[in-house]
């Protein structure tokens, strides 16, 4: 079986506050991209799960989250035969576009459908949360309002037809580190989340790309200014906006010309700001966890 793990993007990311049990209370906009990872599934006789991968630092025992995700649910179901698991990495990695969490969502539905565990997208959806915050939304795929600590999820409907360059530079931002440079009491303007989710239900693609915000952006960016020169970059090229995605480093584009974003990808990689330059689009989800295209 070979499935898709898609990376996503936030269209608006907001943080209203910490919680007593450590988390962050967060509202965002989360838009799935076709930009992906491969897993390759097969199933063994000799019990246990085998996990490689294309990139030698990252770990393949209970660390990686798409072993944990199929050792959760092939525990539960006392699952005796095996896994073999191939994992072919192309979204970078900690570049706040839930690299990681789009695995394990992946590794939840193959080891539901190779077992034929019959678990309903909601089921997969409940487990995944263990997993980490993100992964339940990677299983829904598409367009959503996500709250609490991000797993509290609403669907919204499709965004309009656009095309996404996304640069990531060099460097690797860790979440803590976002949040440390965040000071939730200096926020003067928070982003509009709500005036996006009205940009999105008119299908209004300009109203959208000029709510698009980031809260973490700014400390962020005075740590690291590529990514501000990465944006400027963009948005001089054509770009309706151009924003951090997640906790950063990655900066998307969003374009309403396939040709416009294709000339702002070789400028972007002229100019050796990022290491990763990759132009995409929307991915619309229209079939959900069965969905694989």
């Amino acid at each position: 079986m070979r499935l898709k793990a898609m990376a996503k993007i936030n269209l608006g990311l907001d943080v209203l506050g910490k919680r007593e049990d450590g988390y962050h209370e967060v509202r965002m906009i989360m838009q799935t991209i076709r930009m992906y990872d491969i897993l390759d599934i097969r199933k063994t006789r000799r019990p246990g799960i085998v996990l490689t991968t294309n990139l030698p630092f990252i770990p393949t025992d209970q660390r990686n989250l798409v072993y944990k995700a199929a050792q959760m649910l092939m525990e539960e179901f006392d699952v005796e035969e095996g896994l073999s698991i191939k994992l072919r990495k192309i979204i970078p990695v900690a570049a706040g576009m839930a690299g990681g969490s789009s695995d394990a969502a992946a590794a939840f539905v193959g080891v539901n459908r190779m077992f034929h565990l019959g678990l309903t997208e909601e089921q997969l959806m409940e487990r995944a949360v263990k997993v980490g915050a993100d992964v339940p939304y990677c299983i829904m795929r598409g367009t959503a309002l996500a709250e609490g600590i991000g797993e509290k999820l609403t669907r919204l409907p499709e965004v309009p037809k656009c095309y996404v360059l996304i640069g990531k530079p060099g460097i690797n931002v860790s979440t803590k580190t976002a949040y440390e440079n965040l000071n939730l009491e200096g926020i003067g303007k928070h982003p509009d989340i709500d005036g996006l989710i009205g940009a999105i239900r008119n299908n209004d693609l300009y109203a959208m790309a000029s709510r698009m915000e980031n809260v973490f952006e700014p400390g962020i960016i005075r740590q690291y200014p590529v990514i501000g020169n990465i944006k400027n970059l963009m948005e001089e090229k054509g770009a309706l906006k151009a924003v951090m995605s997640g906790s950063g480093p990655t900066v998307f584009g969003i374009f309403d010309n396939r040709d416009k974003m294709a000339a702002a990808a070789r400028s972007l990689r002229k100019s050796g700001l990022a290491k990763t330059v990759f132009a995409t689009d929307i991915y619309n989800r229209d079939g959900g966890v069965t969905n694989d295209k």
